[in-house]
């Protein structure tokens, strides 16, 4: 029986939710303070794209956190997107037994 946690959260969703309109800053202005193209983060904060290694080094660099928050939330979605998608041949492997 393996662990169960929350469900994963797309880095879009957090940057929108907890971010952007708690701070009332649209997408075009996060982009600006970037130096990146608008529709990268308009298109992140949809979730219809993930976070980039350089995406996550401006976002900490602005918000004060850190690369590794914003590529953890890109990893974990990432890792629930694809154990959904292998499910039945994930769950083909077997458990390898170790010796007692």
């Amino acid at each position: 029986m393996g662990i169960k946690f929350a469900r994963p959260v797309h880095p879009g969703e957090f940057l929108r939710e907890e971010f952007l309109l708690p701070l009332g800053m649209s997408a075009g202005a996060l982009a600006r303070e970037l130096h990146v193209p608008r529709t990268r983060i308009e298109r992140i904060a949809k979730e219809e794209i993930g976070v980039t290694p350089d995406t996550a080094l401006r976002l900490a660099k602005f918000f004060g956190t850190t690369p590794e928050f914003w590529m953890n939330f890109q990893t974990a979605w990432e890792l629930a997107a694809e154990a959904r998608a292998k499910k039945d041949a994930i769950g083909q492997i077997r458990v390898m037994e170790r010796a007692a």
